[in-house]
């Protein structure tokens, strides 16, 4: 298992490799990191972005076949949590405080977002939270 670890290795790849070796075949690997994140635990924070084809290439590339790989999350979730936390990042970042007015346009905004995540028709392929992936071992 490497749970929400991946975007702090230095050398993800060298990490799918040494999975391959430790594993026995048929044994599985199960994995999880950000497709999108901020950045966190610096200065150990070294990647996002791990998407689909990620996985496809490099899981395969050392001896892996995917059994599941599902996002986590849609885009219009992924623009609300960010959206959650413009108050205080505006606040950090620009010295603005948010005013009544931002945030009645903020919870207008959110209501919006959760009714196009109700709705959604795929768009997860675009922007998610990030994967969960069970690969096994090849033999």
């Amino acid at each position: 298992m490497c749970i929400e670890v991946f975007e702090h290795l230095p050398e993800p790849i060298l990490a799918i490799k040494e999975f391959s070796r430790l594993l026995k075949p048929d044994g599985h690997l199960i994995l999880t990191a950000p497709f999108c994140s901020l950045t966190h635990m610096a200065p150990y924070h070294f990647y996002s972005g791990y998407n689909r084809y990620f996985y496809e290439k490099h899981l395969v590339d050392y001896g892996f076949e995917i059994i599941e790989l599902t996002e986590n999350g849609n885009f219009f979730e992924y623009l609300a949590q960010e959206l959650r936390r413009l108050p205080k990042v505006s606040c950090d970042y620009s010295k603005v405080r948010f005013s009544p007015f931002d945030y009645i346009a903020q919870r207008w905004l959110l209501w919006t977002l959760e009714r196009s995540s109700r709705n959604d028709c795929g768009s997860k392929e675009l922007l998610n939270f990030g994967f969960h992936v069970n690969a096994v071992k090849i033999g």
